[in-house]
């Protein structure tokens, strides 16, 4: 699979595109001029209300609503935390951190009135960014991410990615970490630590707890001035190459060289012979243009999403979830029975849905109302086809089997605010007052009822009538999309300005002038 990262550094965001075989799959919008909540950063704060109805309470991070922390969320060793916060805000000297005394375990269903009051200083870390109108989501139970490691502060705990699946390669790992992890942390190996070498995760955890250890300090420096950030994860660019970088990414580009230079100087901490797979982009068009991703995100943030052979996706949010209807739209392959058209259409569309999940990000309940099909092999192929797309999505998620009446229930893992981009457009005919659909996508609709027109309906003689910026748009210049088509399609086309059209109205008529319906 050919992978890459094109990065688009503007003024008051950066953008950052995942692309899989020239497929737009994760974009990631980083606005640079606002304050950042990120899920891995760490606080000191002050707890602000206790909620002992919701086993709660809620803390001040300095965002618009306060951040919520439950109960079940502190962590088993919270009173260890605690202890070693009192101590850091006290005047004691500060000592090593291997030599802190780990406390017993706090109950698990326990009342959080029991360990925490209004105004108590409290070590926090994000562990779900600000969504709609809830303040950040918060938990006391630390994890400094590395490429190959989680650190854990105050665990005695060694886990390993379940994805790893080799025994022996288990087994090795987890010897290596218990050979090196100092007295009072615990590890979780991650699926890129498969076949690291010792050295890789020595200078790893000895990085991570150097991390540690200097936001200890921090708390000490920053303990009047609550709330404070004393752990930053790293930029969220940095932190994408950290958590899904591998040999198969053929090219990092950006158009921003300081940014440039940052990922060039972190690909050479974690795969130095891969550094030079991070260049500049130096070129005319902006590079979202020049590499086709501005196109597919006018094609995939709409309501309306096309699929293939004139189907279509509708996507909607509800307040409670999301909502995904598959519509065949008015086509068929008329070489095959319904069964066979309905089990085609909705293969294709599962695998773009996978893709519409990740790439807006969506997350909690997503049902998606598939064409009825009446065989249990084709219903069965189908889960299959969506759980094998899906297989490579990052998030946490559970899909399961279609029900009765044709549904299928996904719940995903959400940590950050969905993706939501108007795509729409200000008509240029309409004095500023209307929107339209994106205009980029026009000729890629045209072209594919052509295919149908020829392919299909098998109509050998063509006009389309539009409104005279298209028609002029199609027929311009010697080599004109309208050359193109004739030569791709082998039919006669012509074109025909209609000055009573609407902007990116446009309508396909036979020979003898008969309106064609697709």
């Amino acid at each position: 699979m050919n992978k890459e990262i094109i990065i688009r550094s503007q003024e008051s965001n950066i953008d950052i595109a995942l692309v899989e075989n020239n497929h737009l799959v994760e974009l990631i919008r980083n606005q640079t001029d606002t304050p950042q909540f990120s899920v891995g950063d760490i606080y000191i704060a002050k707890v602000k209300k206790v909620i002992s109805g919701l086993n709660a309470v809620f803390v001040d991070l300095g965002y618009e609503k306060d951040a919520f922390l439950h109960y079940h969320d502190l962590g088993p060793q919270f009173s260890s935390l605690s202890a070693l916060l009192k101590d850091l805000i006290g005047t004691k000297p500060i000592k090593a951190f291997e030599k802190n005394e780990r406390l017993a375990d706090i109950d698990k269903n326990g009342n959080i009135a029991e360990v925490l009051e209004s105004g108590q200083h409290i070590l926090v870390q994000i562990s779900k960014e600000p969504i709609s109108t809830k303040g950040p989501r918060l938990c006391s139970e630390i994890s400094i991410a590395g490429r190959n490691i989680v650190l854990l502060p105050f665990s005695n705990k060694v886990s390993i990615s379940q994805k790893i699946e080799t025994p022996e390669e288990k087994a090795r790992l987890k010897r290596i970490v218990r050979a090196l992890i100092p007295p009072n942390y615990g590890v979780i190996v991650r699926t890129a630590a498969e076949g690291s070498t010792i050295t890789d995760i020595e200078l790893e955890i000895q990085e991570l707890v150097k991390k540690w250890e200097n936001a200890l300090r921090k708390i000490r420096k920053f303990k009047n001035q609550t709330p404070h950030l004393i752990v930053s994860e790293i930029s969220r660019t940095s932190a994408l190459l950290r958590d899904i970088f591998t040999v198969e990414f053929n090219n990092i580009l950006t158009n921003d060289a300081e940014l440039k230079d940052e990922l060039q100087e972190y690909i050479t901490t974690i795969a130095p012979e891969r550094a030079k797979i991070v260049k500049l982009y130096t070129a005319t068009p902006p590079i979202f243009e020049q590499f086709g991703i501005e196109r597919q995100i006018k094609s995939s943030f709409g309501q309306t999403v096309p699929v293939k052979n004139g189907a279509y996706l509708i996507i909607e949010k509800t307040e409670a979830l999301h909502v995904i209807d598959v519509n065949s739209g008015n086509r068929t392959k008329f070489e095959k029975d319904q069964e066979s058209n309905a089990f085609d259409v909705n293969k294709h569309a599962a695998i773009e849905i996978a893709r519409q999940i990740r790439l807006r990000d969506l997350g909690g309940i997503i049902i998606v109302d598939f064409i009825d099909m009446r065989t249990t092999d084709n219903k069965q192929k189908l889960f299959e086809t969506l759980k094998e797309a899906m297989s490579h999505d990052r998030a946490k998620h559970n899909i399961l089997p279609l029900s009765k009446f044709g549904l299928m229930q996904i719940t995903r893992q959400r940590v950050r605010p969905e993706l939501k981009l108007n795509t729409n457009e200000v008509c240029p005919t309409c004095n500023g007052s209307g929107n339209i659909s994106p205009s980029i996508n026009i000729m890629h609709q045209i072209e594919h009822d052509l295919r149908h027109i020829t392919k299909v309906l098998k109509i050998k003689h063509l006009t389309i009538k539009a409104h005279p910026f298209i028609a002029g748009y199609i027929s311009k210049g010697v080599f004109s999309l309208l050359q193109k088509w004739k030569f791709l399609y082998s039919f006669s086309i012509r074109t025909h300005a209609m000055s009573s059209y609407n902007f990116l109205e446009y309508t396909y008529h036979t020979k003898d002038g008969k309106k064609i319906i697709l």
